[in-house]
């Protein structure tokens, strides 16, 4: 037999078909099977051979386990037709197709003319009411032969010839690949978009990896998984006795990894999630994750804000995980805001007393008790009375109109509509990983700014937003650097620096010599420096390691020439008055309106301690989004503004989330409406309104749990939010 079988398998190229016959007790026949075995990791009946999986084959980071087509990305750059096309009421002869509307714009109309005319489409008709086979041909081509002509204008050229018709995103997409001008190509990517590969589906793998399955789920399925979920998966894996000796110890290290970001307050994410779309906290506490399998010990691990993103009801998990560090014999050093964290250090060190040129001092070290018992430490007075961070000149008026959300389907959300009553303090509260942000920021903030602005961006899946002619405009505020550059300075961003410019173009000096209001700006050439070109420091390359800046020799750091510095309003030149605090230029410029009214505003916002010259670059994001706030505040509104903040408390003390609340207030007050997503107590039992998404994060959040006023949401049931709010209000709060 053994004999038969080698020989037929070397006949057969590795492959042979055995077939056998059982013999049946109610009958005299047997009954026949054929089976057919291959040497090869080979399909018998269709051929496809898969190589030896390794664990690399199942890497989308390697050409052993990658995606051919996307290489892995699990996305393709494609031109997408509501970019090319945003607006649909217009017609192709108004510029609708808007990459086609420049440059030979008059070619590709007669083109698209001879396809009408083909057809049965007129160019005049608003792109909404071409019949959809007909905007198909027009956006993707026809295999038809076309009949084209072209005749210029001036009738200097044309043409005649039949043809294929490509359509407008193959042109694009050729135009695309064929040119190489980088400016070009970079023209064209503002119309082109993410798609998911369709080769993988968005899976990332190679069709031979994404086949291998474990209790019909293969890889990527299993990492599409939320943490939680994964976790349960892989704890109720059914596998034969040899499999689970196999796979013992490798799942005991999964779990064990799993379990970790479980007790950060990550359960929520999934194993596929781009780390682009991480927050900062979210990352840090992946970090952190990683440091607590290590189980290293005589370690210091400094973390700044790892409560950031975090809700209430996870902050207890992130305690623990933080002494079990302390617990392995490690120095646990944490820069932090949150009141739960703070009592629950062993040693608390505070910087103060004020901030700016204001602080840098410590004003406290020592216990939690012991802080308590102080009277130096403003973190202490906060700690001892929370009822202090309250907001007493409401002016609000019944809410008349509201915005309304439709059948809100992004990501995790269940197709809720969400109603939001306008002129009022609005909060987004709710677990992390709920939906706010999704629900905010991908819907809503996108929705308005394509009505108010035009922009290109591709809001979340919805069935529409009303209302919003109940608003004249939507502005983000969150805590990205006003500039990038250390040009910008908080001077610029409100506008203060233009009348100040204007003030010392007035002088007399000023008037005598001709000097215009640019002579004193560091961005025109005629009065900066010119060794450093008005930077104040020049840089020094230094290869491998980071740059150097250094002061420049010439001006000593005052960015002007000596003609510019020479003119003086009452004893200062401008590179005096840009190393003023705001609240030192408050008093200088006391009889000017126009800049002292930009800069109250600063001072309003707890900037006072900030020099207007300050680069931005050195702005913290809490300061950074105040300064946004102070230019809001001093602009002349019509009172129908929708402001949107996400985190605005990221970053802040006790004394500035006061501040903060003061200034959101105020633009309240004002019958604007404020929409914040926190998870910040004092803001939240401050707010108007509340709407609050879960029960959880993930796959089980999505939902709306609850919506009213902070007291409506502390009696609602199954409300995470509700129960911390429950504890405040009941201390009288």
């Amino acid at each position: 037999m053994f004999e038969a079988i080698q020989t037929a398998i070397t006949a057969a190229k590795g492959e042979v078909m055995i077939a056998s016959s059982t013999p049946t007790p109610t009958s005299s026949s047997a009954d026949k099977s054929e089976k057919i075995f291959s040497q090869s990791n080979a399909c018998p009946y269709c051929g496809l051979t898969v190589g030896e999986l390794e664990p690399r084959s199942f890497s989308f980071n390697t050409p052993f386990g990658m995606c051919k087509t996307c290489n892995g990305l699990g996305v393709k750059m494609e031109f997408d037709a509501d970019l090319v096309i945003p607006d649909k009421t217009k017609s192709i002869l108004d510029g609708a197709i808007i990459p086609w509307s420049g440059r030979f714009s008059s070619f590709r109309r007669q083109a698209l003319r001879s396809v009408g005319k083909k057809f049965g489409f007129d160019l005049t008709t608003p792109i909404n009411k071409i019949k959809p086979q007909y905007l198909k041909i027009i956006l993707h081509g026809t295999s038809d032969l076309i009949d084209f002509n072209y005749q210029s204008k001036s009738g200097d050229m044309s043409w005649q010839h039949v043809n294929t018709f490509e359509g407008v995103l193959e042109n694009l997409q050729r135009a695309f690949m064929e040119t190489d001008s980088e400016s070009k190509r970079d023209w064209l990517k503002q119309f082109m978009r993410d798609t998911p590969c369709t080769a993988c589906n968005g899976q990332k793998l190679k069709p031979e990896s994404l086949a291998v399955k474990i209790n019909e789920r293969g890889i990527m399925d299993v990492c599409n998984l939320s943490i939680d979920h994964c976790y349960d998966f892989l704890s109720t894996l059914q596998l034969t006795e040899n499999e689970q000796y196999i796979a013992r110890n490798i799942l005991k290290e999964i779990k064990e990894r799993l379990e970790f970001l479980k007790n950060v307050g990550l359960n929520y994410l999934t194993l596929n999630r781009l780390s682009s779309t991480l927050s900062g906290g979210e990352s840090q506490r992946i970090r952190l994750a990683t440091q607590i399998g290590s189980n290293l010990t005589g370690v210091l691990y400094i973390l700044d804000e790892p409560t950031i993103g975090l809700h209430q009801r996870d902050n207890a998990r992130l305690i623990k995980t933080l002494n079990k560090l302390r617990n392995l014999g490690n120095t646990v050093i944490v820069v932090e805001h949150d009141e739960e964290v703070i009592r629950s250090s062993d040693w608390i060190v505070d910087l103060g007393p004020g901030a700016g040129v204001h602080g840098g001092n410590v004003v406290f070290d020592g216990t939690v008790n012991q802080i308590l018992r102080g009277r130096k430490s403003i973190t202490g007075k906060y700690l001892k009375d929370s009822s202090l961070i309250t907001l007493t000149n409401k002016i609000r008026n019944s809410p008349q109109d509201s915005l309304v959300i439709h059948g809100a389907s992004e990501n995790n959300l269940k197709g809720i509509d969400v109603k939001i009553p306008l002129g009022l303090f609005v909060s987004i509260t709710g677990v992390s990983g709920s939906g706010k942000s999704t629900l905010i920021n991908d819907i809503l903030l996108k929705t308005l700014e394509n009505h108010f602005y035009k922009s290109n961006t591709r809001p979340g899946s919805s069935a529409g937003v009303s209302g919003i002619e109940n608003i004249d405009k939507v502005i983000a505020i969150d805590q990205s650097p006003i500039g990038r550059t250390p040009r910008s300075n908080p001077a610029t961003y409100i506008g203060a620096f233009t009348p100040i410019r204007e003030l010392y173009s007035n002088t007399v000096l000023s008037k005598e010599r001709g000097y215009m209001p640019g002579q004193f700006s560091f961005n025109v050439p005629v009065g900066r420096c010119f060794a450093c070109d008005g930077d104040g420091v020049k840089k020094i390359e230094m290869q491998f390691l980071s740059d150097v800046y250094v002061r420049c020799d010439e001006c000593k750091g005052k960015r002007y020439n000596t003609e510019t510095l020479s003119v003086l309003y009452k004893g200062k030149n401008i590179s005096d008055i840009l190393d003023m605090t705001v609240y030192e230029a408050l008093n200088f410029f006391e009889n000017i309106p126009a800049i002292r009214r930009k800069l109250q505003t600063v001072y309003d916002v707890g900037l006072g301690y900030i020099k207007l010259g300050q680069s931005s670059t050195t702005l913290s994001g809490g300061e950074a989004q105040r300064v946004k706030l102070a230019s809001e505040l001093s602009k002349r509104g019509t009172g129908r503004t929708f402001y949107i903040l996400d985190e605005p408390t990221t970053g802040l003390h006790f004394a500035d989330v006061q501040k903060l609340l003061d200034v959101l207030n105020r633009l309240v007050n004002l019958g604007n409406t404020v929409v914040v997503i926190e998870h910040n107590m004092d803001v939240i039992k401050n707010s108007d309104w509340l709407i609050d998404l879960g029960p959880e994060g993930g796959d089980e959040g999505g939902q709306i749990v609850a919506t009213g006023t902070p007291q409506d949401i502390a009696k609602a049931p199954g409300s995470y939010t509700g129960k911390y709010l429950k504890k405040i209000l009941k201390n009288g709060v």
